[in-house]
């Protein structure tokens, strides 16, 4: 028999995965894994990443990654920077890794991306360029349309 969930711990808990997922946002480039994180909240790994997933949708490790391909977009995007620098400038250590993790976010490889992206996103401000190029994460949704009453 299980126990309902005690409600205070679980805004708690709320609160320490935002700060979990705020650190990601701000310390993207460094070196971060799940253990680091949940010691920060005084959490064991596992609890951190199923408690991660139920509240976000996805791994700590997965959230940050796709932190560091928005980053690396926007890098790339400038064009003045070759993929390896803008992969190591934005915290990933494996270039197969940033690679394929890009792609499969982005839909085409960095090299690509970069070749490409500043053609299409010329002219467009950086805050409108950043909207429209954002990743997908994995099962996030559309936002339903609004309906007209």
């Amino acid at each position: 028999m299980t126990s309902k969930p005690d409600p205070a711990q679980h805004l708690r808990d709320l609160a320490l995965l935002r700060r979990v997922r705020d650190r990601m946002d701000r310390e993207y480039p460094q070196p971060l894994d799940v253990e680091a994180l949940a010691r920060g909240v005084h959490m064991s790994a596992g609890h951190l990443s199923r408690e991660f997933r139920l509240a976000y949708g996805e791994s700590p490790y997965s959230y940050l990654m796709t932190r560091r391909i928005e980053r690396a977009m926007a890098l790339l995007r400038r064009g003045d920077l070759s993929v390896t620098d803008v992969c190591f400038t934005v915290g990933c250590s494996s270039l197969g890794t940033f690679s394929t993790r890009f792609t499969e976010l982005v839909g085409v490889p960095p090299s690509v991306y970069r070749r490409e992206a500043a053609r299409a996103t010329a002219g467009m401000p950086s805050c409108v360029a950043k909207q429209v190029t954002r990743p997908v994460r994995n099962r996030e949704v559309p936002a339903p349309e609004a309906q007209l009453a």
